[in-house]
């Protein structure tokens, strides 16, 4: 099929088991309907994103609206806010902006240019995220929300790491990974000491995890392949 065309065994294999690991939670485990929804959509959107896909997307706004309405029950405010009042509206702005920086250059079926940061952008990234992490923590204690130290860590990583997104930095899948990771422990501790059954949560974020490091050794390689071709 033509829309599998510049996808690779690891790529068709990797979603095909992701699909079918969540479809089995969701009846095991007595799983909702609108985990598995956000879990699978989720999983669509970052396999995009690290095939530099503007698709990608279209699927982050189910994502981040479903999301949003689960974490909520779960008393993760910090989850909340990010995906309600960041990550949902910046969907649409992600369309925009990466669609003004399609390349005429298609490696491995990527369509954008591809970017790297500088020390001086490295040096700016991580003193934004210190000042924010610990003053949207505090925030977070106020309102009397759960685990908020994590809670915080993960909403500004991921806060830095979709704006390096937006303007296609490699480097934002490292932000991603240790987003990823921080994730699974939010979710691992809200599970246990609140119950709930949304396994396809730690599923989706353990999937996540997986994505990120391939979509940095994807993003690394096309960009210096790109750079190759305007050198």
């Amino acid at each position: 099929m033509k829309i599998w065309r510049d996808w690779t065994i690891f790529e068709r294999v990797w979603l095909l088991t992701f699909t079918l690991i969540n479809i089995y939670l969701f009846f095991a485990w007595d799983d909702t309907i609108l985990g598995l929804i956000t879990s699978i959509s989720g999983m669509l959107c970052v396999v995009l994103v690290a095939k530099g896909k503007v698709s990608n997307f279209y699927f982050g706004i189910i994502q981040t609206g479903t999301y949003a309405y689960i974490s909520y029950g779960y008393g993760l405010y910090g989850e909340v806010m990010l995906n309600a009042l960041f990550y949902f509206p910046l969907q649409f702005v992600g369309i925009y902006l990466w669609k003004q920086h399609t390349t005429a250059i298609k490696i491995k079926g990527e369509d954008i240019q591809i970017k790297a940061l500088t020390k001086k952008g490295w040096i700016a990234t991580l003193t934004s995220f210190l000042i924010i992490f610990v003053l949207y923590a505090l925030l977070l204690q106020k309102i009397g929300g759960n685990v908020v130290w994590i809670d915080s860590a993960t909403t500004t990583l991921s806060v830095i790491a979709q704006i390096l997104m937006l303007k296609r930095y490699t480097q934002q899948w490292l932000l991603w990974i240790a987003v990823n990771v921080l994730s699974i422990v939010l979710w691992v501790k809200a599970l246990i000491l609140q119950g709930g059954n949304d396994v396809s949560m730690l599923v989706m974020w353990s999937a996540f995890l997986i994505n990120s490091i391939y979509g940095y050794y994807n993003w690394t390689k096309v960009y210096k392949k790109q750079k190759g071709e305007v050198m």
